[in-house]
This record gives C-alpha cells, structure tokens and sequence, in this order.
C-alpha cells in the first residue's frame, strides 16, 4: 500500500475545501465528505484544472456527517478499498447564527449538537481504526469562542467536540492514533462573515495559504 489516503469530513467549502485541495495537489487520494454536492465538484475542478504532475485525485462523497448509516457504510468502503487512511481532517461544522443564551433557536441548537458534537462522537470510533491501519493522523480545527457574547450554540457545541478531541489525544498519545489540534487564524470564510458582518477582511490570513500552513506544520 503506497497511495496516501485521506478522508476530509466537511470538505466543499471553506477551511476544509482548501486542505482537501492542498492535499490532493500533494498527491493524496481525498475522500471528500460533504453535504453541498455543487462544493464537492467545485473542489475537483480546481484540483483538475491545476494539472499538477503527482497530484492526487478525489472520491466525492456526498453526504451528511450525522447520517450514522451513511458515514458506517462509507468507513466500511473505504476499509474495503484502501486498508486504511493516513489522515482524517475533521472540518464539517454548523454554525449557528449569534444569539442570546435565551433566544436560542431550538433548531439551531438541535443541529448545532448534531453535527459539531454528536457526529464528532460517532466518527471517532468509526475511523479510529482506518487510522491505525495505516498509522494515520487525525487533524481537528479549534476555533474557541466557548462562553463568548452570542456564541452559546456554536460555541458550546465546538468546545465539546474540542473536548472530545482531547480525550483522544491524550488517550492515544503512546500507542496511536496520534490526533493533532490546529487553531486556524482568522480567515475570510463565509462562517466567519455570518459571526463578523462588516469586518474588514483584507486584515484577515489567505485561506489557502493557511491550508498550507497547517498541512505543513504536522
């Protein structure tokens, strides 16, 4: 087994979209995870289009990180196909748009929970073994705004899926798989646009740039 095997869960847009790029560019083999089918062709189009000799190439998998069925089936295929992964970038997130603690929106908070904690919590015993099948990497992406004005659902949320990251991290750390947490700089995202309307973005760090920081420093 020679092919470097990657699995980005929340891969069409934003953070997640460039690393996959990054990756695939690097000559990775990225199962691409996402929701948003148009992202996910998007992202193949642009590593097509670059033609780099030694890139990689993308399997799209269209679907929703919190379909437990769906995400067992897609371990399962890519066990089947591959053995195993060499890393698993963890990007899929719901943000939540800013309110107060007592005006949260039920909905937003029920999928606040389901995709940035709950799906977290099911990944990881799903993927944990594709990792040490191949002495993999886990990559989370912190963004800590826990306890913040406004923040209560996606901060809450991301602070327990961080929480969970760390657990692993400090569980595997002798034995595998080892889990590594980057904490991005803020990037002109549309995530970041929701929280910060009206900001000026041109003080804020180039997304692919800071995709390539990141895979470099692991």
């Amino acid at each position: 087994m020679t092919q470097k095997i990657a699995l980005v869960t929340g891969a069409s847009r934003g953070l997640g979209s460039a690393i996959a790029e990054q990756l695939a560019l690097r000559g990775w083999h990225v199962v691409a995870v996402a929701r948003t089918v148009g992202g996910l062709e998007e992202l193949d189009d642009r590593v097509k289009r670059a033609g780099l000799p030694g890139a990689g190439g993308l399997t799209l998998a269209p679907m929703d990180v919190t379909n437990d069925d769906a995400m067992r089936h897609l371990c399962r295929s890519i066990h089947d196909r591959w053995g195993g992964i060499g890393l698993w970038v963890h990007a899929a997130i719901h943000a939540a748009p800013l309110s107060p603690a007592g005006h949260i929106d039920q909905k937003d908070w029920e999928k606040s929970l389901a995709t940035n904690a709950r799906a977290t919590g099911m990944l990881i015993p799903m993927v944990e073994p594709l990792l040490k099948a191949h002495a993999g990497t886990a990559l989370f992406l912190d963004d800590p705004r826990a306890g913040q004005p406004f923040f209560g659902s996606y901060g809450a949320t991301k602070a327990t899926q961080m929480a969970l990251a760390r657990s692993w991290l400090a569980e595997t750390a002798k034995h595998g798989p080892r889990v590594v947490i980057a904490e991005p700089k803020g990037l002109p995202t549309a995530t970041r646009a929701r929280f910060f309307p009206g900001e000026d973005r041109t003080k804020l760090a180039d997304v692919p740039a800071e995709a390539a920081r990141i895979l470099d420093d692991l």
